[in-house]
């Protein structure tokens, strides 16, 4: 005779909570790369004493590169999570409480640490206190989602994002060093590009505690209508994105940055076109905002 369920008893469902897991061991192993690298300098150090900015990326970019790509894969989980969450109805407190903690590991403290010894590590302490202001606001940003997806909805609601969502913030960061790093791989300076990115950061910082209001794309699914121009300028931004991967990833980025802090001056016309309206909007199955799980 089945075991009657203790309604008190924590719902976990399988398929979202693995792809938050996987989320999570991304951002761990990606961390994990950036000691690596840290260390492989220490014992550099230790032999040839002090290296130059130069040698030091010589001994590191691999870690760091390794590290930004994890951070993309944190990115995809994150994303798969939640889609699999609404596909199959299988939202749970459990299941936005485990984003949460991933996503400050993948999102907050991965990006920071990566940030502040690839770009930053010139600048000291300075480098070091930048990232803090970026952890600490991205766990805001978290907490203050998980507040508000306790308050009932009300009519109207759009689901947007209030504020910018702390797994683009990481992808605009993860981005930019990625692009940076091959640039110094090619005997460019980074010169003034640690200052701007050392404000992009601070920036990122106050986006992700605004009330900016950013789409959540949440209505594109298996049962949105495109065109065939539409499925065309996809598979060409694809195509670009891989023979341009240290240039596109930047652009794609920040292109989703700008189209929040312009939006509330776009027509609602050309806004719908751009956000996607889903055939299933109307039908609660399809179309329930299950945004218990965060940004």
């Amino acid at each position: 005779m089945p075991r009657e369920r203790d309604p008190d008893e924590v719902k976990i469902y399988f398929l979202p909570n693995l792809m938050t897991a996987c989320n999570l061991a991304c951002g761990f192993f990606a961390v994990l790369m950036i000691f690596k690298g840290l260390i492989e300098v220490q014992v550099e150090m230790s032999v040839k004493g002090p290296l130059s900015a130069k040698e030091y990326y010589e001994f590191t970019h691999r870690y760091y590169e390794y590290a930004i790509l994890l951070i993309f894969g944190s990115c995809l989980f994150d994303l798969l999570d939640g889609r699999l969450a609404r596909l199959g109805g299988q939202d749970s407190p459990f299941g936005r409480e485990f984003d949460s903690l991933a996503d400050i590991i993948s999102f907050g403290m991965a990006p920071a640490m990566l940030l502040s010894r690839a770009v930053l590590f010139p600048l000291g302490n300075i480098g070091w206190g930048i990232a803090l202001v970026y952890l600490v606001c991205g766990a805001m940003r978290l907490a203050k989602f998980n507040c508000l997806a306790l308050l009932p909805k009300r009519a109207g609601d759009s689901g947007d994002f209030r504020g910018l969502p702390i797994p683009m913030a990481a992808g605009f960061i993860a981005s930019l060093t990625f692009l940076l790093i091959d640039l110094h791989k090619n005997d460019h300076e980074l010169k003034i590009w640690k200052y701007v990115l050392a404000g992009a950061m601070l920036g990122l910082s106050l986006l992700m505690i605004s009330d900016i209001r950013y789409p959540s794309f949440k209505k594109v699914g298996w049962r949105t209508r495109g065109t065939l121009g539409a499925i065309i300028i996809a598979v060409l931004v694809i195509y670009i994105t891989v023979q341009f991967r240290y240039i596109m990833p930047v652009v794609l980025f920040s292109m989703y940055l700008l189209y929040g802090m312009i939006r509330p001056w776009i027509s609602q016309k050309v806004r719908k076109e751009i956000e996607v309206e889903s055939d299933g909007d109307d039908d609660p199955a399809i179309s329930e905002d299950l945004a218990n799980r965060p940004e």
